[in-house]
């Protein structure tokens, strides 16, 4: 028996009805997209420090 293949979109707009998707555009996902990318630069530059100070 085959599986059929699935549908997933990666970003679903507010007005469509689908219910494959992973993010939603909307104001909480770009917030929460911000909110990562800036947690992650923090610890890249806090990795960069530290290899200068524990060298």
């Amino acid at each position: 028996m085959k599986q059929e293949k699935e549908n997933f979109e990666l970003v679903k707009e507010s007005e469509d009805e689908k219910e494959n998707y992973i993010f939603q555009k909307d104001k909480t996902t770009k917030t929460v997209t911000f909110f990562v990318i800036g947690i992650l630069i923090i610890l890249i530059i806090a990795v960069i420090l530290s290899s200068f100070f524990f060298n």
